[in-house]
């Protein structure tokens, strides 16, 4: 009883209080009132016109709507190819096909929340590293019709983090309040990257771990993740993400 007790315990502590905090948080907000209401306009976060000799990779993020947004992120992939001088997003929705190619700007505000950039590539790197995402974007599991599920997956941040799993080269995962990110995608429960540089357990998005250079230690509690980085001091708080140190 001890131990059932102190992991009672462990849980409200490192997910539960901070889960709520961030709920209070939010409610105090501005929001819009439905998705009619909601500016889904450019933020100007990416350059307006990129230049034609540029190659380039982002994966951006931004608070989703309603209640939602106290605990969790909607992610998404910009593109934008050398020698054009436009960007292609691809992100993941709940109605119809699930996965879209440039059905929004491409830093376009979620539910009038502004994203962020989360990770970006330049160059001759993003130009190597382009198709081998485009291919594993046509190669997701989840593209059908009624493949969505909210939760625990597969979300938007589930067919995210697939696509920076199936190519480690681009080198980072996405944030701890990007909930959905660890559904086991490929089926696989145990998983270590082509790099080795992470290794993710899971039972089915409920719970799990992640450790590696690019996770730090992490555990997901459904869906929730709390944890830290040390090659990159930080903390992982359910419902704000990572707290940088």
């Amino acid at each position: 009883m001890k131990l059932f007790a102190r992991l009672a315990l462990l849980i409200l502590v490192v997910f539960i209080v901070p889960s709520l905090a961030a709920a209070g948080w939010w409610m105090t907000q501005h929001h819009a009132n439905n998705w009619r209401d909601a500016n889904w306009s450019s933020s100007n976060v990416l350059p307006a016109k990129p230049t034609a000799d540029d190659a380039a990779i982002y994966v951006l993020a931004a608070r989703t709507g309603g209640l939602k947004g106290a605990l969790s992120l909607h992610s998404w992939l910009v593109l934008k190819r050398p020698g054009t001088t436009h960007y292609d997003r691809y992100d993941v929705v709940g109605w119809g096909t699930p996965v879209r190619k440039n059905a929004y700007d491409a830093d376009g505000r979620w539910y009038s929340n502004t994203p962020s950039i989360v990770h970006e590539i330049h160059g001759t790197e993003a130009a190597t590293l382009i198709s081998k995402i485009e291919t594993a974007i046509l190669k997701y599991p989840y593209a059908k019709p009624g493949n969505y599920v909210i939760w625990p997956g597969p979300n938007s941040n589930s067919f995210v983090a697939h696509i920076l799993r199936s190519v480690p080269e681009i080198g980072v995962v996405l944030p701890a309040n990007a909930v959905g990110r660890d559904f086991p995608t490929d089926g696989k429960l145990f998983a270590i990257d082509d790099d080795w540089r992470n290794v993710h357990a899971t039972l089915f998005g409920y719970t799990g771990f992640a450790v590696g250079a690019r996770s730090g230690f992490e555990i997901n509690f459904m869906g929730l993740v709390a944890g830290f980085d040390i090659l990159n001091p930080g903390l992982k708080v359910p419902g704000f993400g990572r707290i940088d140190l």
